[in-house]
């Protein structure tokens, strides 16, 4: 099985730096095109399905590079955002203001990092029971492939952000999982 992990498109709340988590935003003109990009760089590659996140900004990603590849998305809302709680819609700076500079030490209903990588194995886990073999794309978010990579990967650097579009491509060899490429933005050059 192979599974190439894809960052949602653009939104204007990224470009605000506004914590999205489970806010249901939509892509802006620029994730859309970022999109296209991707859909066309994938057009020589063997993929059999996409599966997304049922947030607008992953689905409509989704469904953008769908088009090219002639794949129906289908949707798991475990693949969704972590869930920002309180800090949702909110920048770095107003985040400060509200709650003080150790507002990441205060219950603010942020979902935990655990939750969120169980949930991710758990999704994985069903795709590869039900469709071994299969190279399949998904379409998730942020922090959950940040939460998932550093479960998955732990030996690579998972300090550097995860850009809007890029691509990582994982190979699983029965239990383990192997790294093929990672954050891959080159359709975006």
């Amino acid at each position: 099985m192979r599974i190439g992990f894809i960052r949602h498109g653009s939104t204007l709340w990224n470009k605000e730096k506004r914590a999205q988590g489970s806010s249901d935003i939509h892509l802006d003109e620029q994730g859309r095109r970022d999109a296209a990009k991707l859909g066309e760089s994938l057009l020589n590659e063997e993929w059999d399905m996409i599966v997304s996140s049922d947030l607008s900004r992953a689905k409509e990603t989704a469904e953008i590079i769908g088009r090219f590849l002639h794949i129906d998305v289908k949707t798991d809302p475990r693949l969704r955002e972590a869930g920002g709680g309180q800090i949702e819609g909110t920048t770095e700076q107003e985040r400060i203001e509200k709650w003080g500079e150790n507002w990441r030490e205060l219950d603010l209903g942020i979902e935990k990092e655990e939750r969120v990588v169980a949930r991710a194995h758990e999704a994985l886990n069903d795709l590869h029971q039900q469709y071994p073999g299969q190279n399949i794309l998904i379409v998730s978010h942020g922090s959950f492939l940040r939460h998932f990579f550093k479960s998955t990967l732990p030996e690579l650097n998972h300090e550097k952000h995860i850009v809007n579009t890029s691509l990582t491509v994982l190979r699983r060899k029965g239990d383990e999982w192997l790294n093929e490429l990672y954050h891959s933005t080159s359709h975006l050059d």
